[in-house]
């Protein structure tokens, strides 16, 4: 997965300390947190694993998302997906997720 604990260590750091949550003005206290002094690789990857469960389950918690969800066989992919990402790439939008997307898998089910 990671090479290098300085791997692990650059993308810790390049996270925002002051992250509002989007569209309610609040800091995120889970960004927040002051940085430990020295971290262990483990622990870096398992609080990244743990940011990670945490804002997953706050789009879950804001939507009403059934939690059996992170079961379908879609879920994984999808994260899988995004972990894969290079930093900017935005994600899809409402349109996009209401139309052009939605289109081509109604159409991949047809086939």
């Amino acid at each position: 997965m990671f090479k290098e604990e300085s791997d692990v260590e650059e993308i810790v750091s390049s996270l925002s300390k002051s992250v509002s949550i989007a569209g309610h003005g609040r800091k995120d206290s889970f960004l927040s947190k002051p940085k430990l002094e020295r971290m262990t690789l483990k622990s870096m990857v398992k609080g990244t694993r743990n940011m990670l469960g945490r804002y997953v389950g706050k789009w879950f918690y804001d939507k009403g998302i059934p939690f059996d969800a992170a079961n379908s066989p879609y879920f994984l992919p999808m994260v899988n997906t995004i972990q894969r990402a290079r930093p900017g790439v935005k994600p899809p939008t409402t349109y996009e997720l209401s139309g052009p997307i939605l289109d081509e898998e109604v159409e991949e089910v047809r086939k």
